[in-house]
């Protein structure tokens, strides 16, 4: 099994639509972890700046590729995934597919 992480940057729309815009990401990521392949996600808000926001969605599967192309399989499929327009489309989310190549582990 290969494992990687799908790594995706993105804003809301505008300032004033930022709540709803991380109320719709919350139902997404549970949308996008029911697709096989993914296995859990996580957000990161930025601190200092207005920034990006991050999510980091786990993937283990096979081929991590055909997890990702499920991914786009339910986003074109109308009523299988739900798009929000309070997430920010021009300039698009950065999407990057990154596979494992190696861990290391802290013990304390």
């Amino acid at each position: 099994m290969e494992q990687g992480i799908l790594y995706v940057t993105s804003c809301p729309s505008s300032p004033e639509r930022e709540a709803e815009y991380n109320e719709w990401y919350g139902l997404h990521l549970r949308e996008v972890c029911a697709i096989p392949g993914f296995t859990g996600a996580r957000r990161f808000a930025p601190v200092q700046d207005d920034g990006p926001y991050v999510a980091v969605y786990d993937i283990e599967a096979e081929d991590i590729t055909e997890a990702l192309a499920g991914l786009y399989a339910a986003t074109a499929k109308e009523g299988q995934m739900q798009l929000s327009d309070s997430m920010q489309m021009d300039p698009p989310p950065t999407i990057r597919l990154l596979r494992l190549c190696g861990t290391h582990a802290v013990n304390r």
